[in-house]
């Protein structure tokens, strides 16, 4: 595919590598003449200076020939025009376009991006995703990372194993024998920062993320398997008041009402603001580094710190504050990718990547075949993926054992008629299937090709 990425920042960037990564024809424009010149320097992708949505950039871009546009700049409305440009000058299939501002995604106004008005097949808007991702996390104390998937029948949890973990050093292909009823695949570990495709004679060891896919009835038990007994918070501190700590006291007022929640905002006009827009939850202006503020929010009593400022250091810093105050669980935003491998080892529990969450959002619409969701899981890691199978496509009617899956790829359920199916050597594949998979990197575009209609079919 070729494909125009608009904006040269951190989404663009790792964007236009995965993308690069997997062989596709890769141009990034941004009008920052350092930041194209690094893209060149870096990555196998053009890159061009100049205004993301003028016409005779993007020609120079060569646009006339992209199957699709990621418009991704810092400014909603360039990507918004740009999106417009591609689709009335260029007749470009798709386009994907972030925008943050609230107002344009109001429900009211939904008609607005339709493809008589503003064009844009995709709209990502990365705070609301973080404000969701991070409720889900919420739900779930122990779990660095929760995915939903096949519409809620089976789950994603990352688990970080402590020394009290009572499955180390049991080799994996034992936890059928010691949980018969319990239907769990491990589809992923992190050991020491390098990712770890398991195999049957692999077994946890003390500091490993491990990754796993569990029926979602089961995942109280699944949790406590990993040593990890906690409810759900129930007393929530957030430390920012941007727009991704407003939606996520929305969500949490309208979703999970018995939370009692709290939130630190060091500006005090935005304070005053968001205090106008919340119904139930306590607002405070002040520094969340200073323990005097900390002391006011009860942070002692506090279960579970949210650090949602739009800088890295100050919300590793209030995290590890909290720690020390005695609060649980810190969850923590994280933009930079160096900081998130750091976070592990100063006893932060839960890292939030913005950056890899648009990512994964934004990878669903480039995918072929008919793939329904992508999750970028960490960077590098690879990537889970829920995808259909078509009575066309080469996998339906065969068993898992026939099909010889590629390399680096662990199948982790398969759903049929909304239950999850362990999946066994002998299981059989049928049209119409969700299957749940992981792949490596080096391994996704093979899968891609399991799930594409195949033409002699016609």
């Amino acid at each position: 595919m070729k494909i125009i990425v608009c904006g040269a920042g951190q989404v663009g960037v790792n964007i236009a590598r995965q993308l690069a990564l997997e062989n596709h024809d890769v141009t990034i424009v941004d009008q920052a003449p350092d930041l194209v010149r690094r893209v060149s320097d870096t990555l196998d992708a053009q890159a061009v200076v100049g205004h993301a949505s003028h016409p005779d950039v993007l020609e120079r871009a060569g646009i006339a020939d992209a199957d699709m546009l990621i418009a991704v700049t810092l400014t909603d409305e360039i990507n918004m025009v740009a999106c417009q440009v591609a689709h009335s000058l260029f007749d470009v299939p798709t386009k994907i376009a972030r925008i943050r501002q609230k107002s344009y995604l109001d429900p009211m106004w939904a008609n607005l991006f339709s493809r008589d008005n503003l064009p844009i097949d995709v709209i990502i808007s990365p705070e609301m995703e973080v404000a969701r991702a991070v409720a889900r996390r919420l739900r779930i104390p122990g779990a660095m990372d929760m995915i939903p998937l096949a519409d809620g029948a089976v789950t994603l949890l990352g688990v970080r194993c402590t020394e009290e973990c009572p499955l180390l050093n049991t080799p994996l292909k034992q936890l059928t024998q010691l949980f018969p009823d319990l239907n769990i695949v491990i589809v992923g570990l992190v050991r020491d920062g390098n990712a770890i495709v398991p195999k049957a004679d692999d077994q946890m060891a003390p500091g490993d993320e491990v990754y796993f896919v569990v029926d979602t009835a089961q995942i109280s038990r699944a949790m406590t398997a990993f040593g990890y007994d906690a409810g759900e918070a129930r007393r929530l501190l957030i430390i920012g008041g941007g727009n991704i700590g407003l939606v996520l006291a929305q969500e949490i007022e309208r979703e999970y009402p018995w939370v009692k929640a709290k939130i630190i905002e060091h500006n005090k006009e935005r304070a005053e603001y968001i205090s106008g827009q919340l119904e139930s939850t306590v607002v405070l202006n002040g520094d969340a580094r200073d323990i005097e503020i900390l002391e006011e929010a009860n942070i002692r009593g506090t279960d579970t710190v949210v650090a949602v400022t739009n800088d890295d250091e100050s919300n590793i810093l209030a995290s590890l504050l909290a720690k020390k105050f005695g609060c649980e669980r810190t969850v923590t935003l994280v933009n930079t990718s160096i900081y998130e491998q750091l976070i592990g080892s100063l006893g932060i529990d839960v890292v939030v990547s913005p950056r890899n969450i648009t990512v994964s959002t934004i990878l669903q619409h480039v995918r072929r075949g008919r793939i329904h969701s992508v999750h970028a899981v960490r960077e590098g890691l690879g990537e889970l993926i829920e995808a259909e199978a078509l009575e066309t496509s080469d996998l339906a009617g065969k068993t898992l054992k026939e099909i010889q899956l590629p390399t680096g790829v662990v199948v982790g359920a398969i759903v049929r008629d909304g239950k999850m199916l362990f999946p066994r050597g002998t299981t059989t594949v049928e049209a119409g299937d969700r299957v749940i998979l992981f792949s490596a990197p080096e391994s996704i575009r093979k899968v891609e090709n399991m799930f594409a209609v195949q033409l002699e079919y016609f």
